[in-house]
C-alpha cells in the first residue's frame, strides 16, 4: 500500500485523493481502470457515478465530490511513453493488493470457522471489543492447558504485562518484563486497548493509570493484567464472560446508574 501510494503521489495524485484508501475494493477498481492520469481524461461526472454503482460504492460521496477531489489534485505526466511505464507499475501494484485482499478474507473467513467450532472459542469471543481475529490470537497463544496455568498471574508473566521484581538485601527495582510470548503480549495489549471503548470498568483502569502518570503502553499493559484475571476466571469455569457477573464491571455500573 505504500508502495502504491509513493507510486501515486508522485504520478497520478488525483487517483489517491479520490477515495479514502487506496487499499480498498472500490479504489484498486478504479486504478484497474483508470491507472494513469491521462486515461481518465475522458472521465465524466456521469460515468463516475455510473462506476460507483457497478462497483457497490458505499462512502456516501456524490460523483459531483469525487470527481472535484480527482480534478483539484496535482495532474500526472502526458508523455504517452511515461504513462505507459506508470499504468504498468500501477496495475502490478493492484494486482499484488487485490491478491493479498483476497487472501485476507480468506484467512478471515477460515479463522471464523474454526473460531465457531472451538471448545473456547465462545469464551474468547465474548469480551469487550475481542472480535473474531483479535480473540483467535489470544486463544492460540492462550492454548487449553487450564492445569498448567493453575493461577493468573502465571498466564500474566507469560503474556509479559506484569513488570520484573528483583531485590538484593535494601536494594529493590522493577522493570519491564522483555522475557514473555511476545506474540501474546501484542494480542492481549490490542484487545486491551480496544476495550476499554466499550467496557466502563475497564475504561477507569486505564484512565486511572493514565491519571498517576503512566504513559500508554503502560497504562495498557496494567488493563490488560486485569483483564487476564478475568479472562482466567471465565476460562477455567468454561463461561462466557457476562459483565452482570463480573463483580468490578458490575460495581461501575451501579455507580454510574446512581450518580
Amino acid at each position: 500500500t505504500n508502495q502504491l501510494a509513493a507510486l501515486l503521489d508522485a504520478h497520478w495524485p488525483g487517483a489517491k485523493a479520490i477515495f479514502a484508501n487506496i487499499e480498498s475494493a472500490i479504489a484498486l477498481a478504479f486504478l484497474s481502470r483508470y491507472p494513469t492520469a491521462t486515461s481518465a481524461v475522458s472521465l465524466t461526472e456521469k460515468r463516475l457515478a455510473a462506476f460507483c454503482a457497478k462497483q457497490g460504492y458505499s462512502g456516501k460521496k456524490p460523483a459531483t465530490v469525487l470527481l472535484a477531489r480527482l480534478r483539484s489534485a496535482p495532474g500526472g505526466p502526458a508523455d504517452p511513453v511515461l504513462s505507459e511505464g506508470i499504468a504498468d507499475a500501477v496495475l502490478a501494484q493492484v494486482s499484488v493488493l487485490s491478491t493479498l485482499n483476497a487472501a485476507i478474507k480468506a484467512l478471515d473467513r477460515s479463522i471464523a470457522e474454526k473460531m465457531a467450532v472451538h471448545p473456547d472459542g465462545e469464551i474468547f469471543r465474548s469480551f469487550p471489543r475481542a472480535g473474531t481475529v483479535n480473540a483467535a490470537q489470544i486463544l492460540t497463544e492462550w492454548g487449553d492447558a487450564r492445569e498448567v496455568f493453575d493461577h493468573p498471574d502465571a498466564i500474566a508473566a507469560l503474556a509479559g504485562v506484569t513488570p520484573v521484581t528483583k531485590a538484593s538485601g535494601k536494594q529493590r527495582g522493577v522493570s519491564f518484563r522483555w522475557a514473555c510470548n511476545k506474540r501474546l503480549r501484542q494480542a492481549i495489549t490490542t484487545f486491551a486497548a480496544n476495550s476499554r471503548h466499550s467496557s466502563p470498568w475497564a475504561a477507569e483502569i486505564y484512565d486511572r493509570a493514565r491519571a498517576s502518570g503512566k504513559d500508554h503502553p503502560h497504562a495498557t499493559r496494567i488493563l490488560a493484567r486485569a483483564w487476564v484475571r478475568v479472562i482466567w476466571r471465565c476460562w477455567q469455569d468454561g463461561r462466557p464472560y457476562d459483565p452482570a457477573r463480573h463483580g468490578g464491571a458490575r460495581h461501575n455500573t451501579e455507580q454510574q446508574a446512581a450518580a
